[in-house]
């Protein structure tokens, strides 16, 4: 162990939570590799979602200045506001993400075009929630960084007909650009996971892109249409829209959700929402 590795250890004291879901980054390399992706300019209103012990929270500061953290563990709070000190301006937010207003948070922010960029080593067993959350608040995001497990990645960037395309590559893919960046082996954190991790950049897509009618409901084709995963999308898709409408929109109903790109499931949703069909489905 390094002189600097154990005084760090001893600064912030307490191991990880295994409650919590805590697994820290230290190994420098893949540190710079996410702050390089990142990519922090003038201006930019960076919010780090879970700092842990600041593994990388004190290098985006060395680099950009200034930067918000939202931590829910108490005990990591004060051991962060003193050791980022000697790094740059970091303002900390004791919270649960799932409760934080990211819209409001870039409401206050001095940007050009007042939007945050979102960054952070999500905790593995709650990366779909956040995400979903983040999603929620695409508006207010220029773009996210963050390192989940390697499984979840992929699902993520997959596209039509791989095995791991789902609800998941659906819904993110429809709001935003997805692009796996690197892989990151377990040793790299502290304890180490039981699965590799890898970055992924999100950049929301902007309104007029995504052109979806009818947010609710084009999530419920994708629930549905990915429930039951087997099932052709005439039978799966039975309670949220007709076979007429599946054919309307230039799908086979014999085919099966893996099979729909994006755009499918789009215009499948923007169909079964317009007013002269929203009350065919029983």
């Amino acid at each position: 162990m390094s002189r600097e590795d154990a005084s760090h250890r001893a600064t912030f004291g307490k191991p990880a939570k295994k409650s919590l879901g805590q697994h820290f980054l230290h190994e420098r390399g893949v540190v710079d590799k996410l702050v390089l992706a990142i990519d922090p300019r003038p201006g930019d209103r960076i919010v780090e979602i879970g700092p842990g012990q600041g593994a990388l929270t004190f290098p985006l500061l060395d680099r950009h200045g200034a930067l918000t953290a939202i931590e829910f563990d108490r005990d990591l709070l004060e051991p962060l506001a003193a050791a980022a000190k000697a790094h740059g301006e970091l303002t900390l937010i004791h919270a649960d993400v799932m409760n934080i207003d990211f819209s409001a948070l870039a409401g206050d922010s001095p940007t050009d075009d007042g939007r945050i960029r979102l960054v952070g080593n999500l905790p593995y067993n709650l990366s779909s929630p956040i995400l979903f959350h983040a999603l929620d608040h695409a508006a207010a995001v220029r773009d996210m960084h963050f390192m989940l497990q390697k499984e979840v990645v992929d699902r993520m960037a997959a596209g039509p007909g791989s095995k791991v395309y789902g609800r998941l590559s659906v819904m993110l893919q429809a709001y935003c650009t997805v692009t796996a960046l690197f892989k990151v082996l377990p040793g790299a954190f502290r304890p180490p996971p039981k699965v590799d991790s890898a970055v992924v950049r999100l950049v929301p897509r902007p309104p007029e892109e995504i052109g979806i009618d009818d947010p609710r409901r084009f999530a419920d084709v994708v629930r549905a249409a990915f429930g039951q995963r087997r099932k052709t999308l005439r039978n799966a898709l039975g309670n949220v829209c007709t076979t007429e409408q599946i054919v309307a929109a230039g799908i086979d109903p014999q085919r099966r959700a893996e099979q729909l790109d994006v755009a499918d499931f789009v215009r499948l949703a923007n169909l079964a929402a317009a007013p002269e069909n929203a009350e065919s489905v029983a």
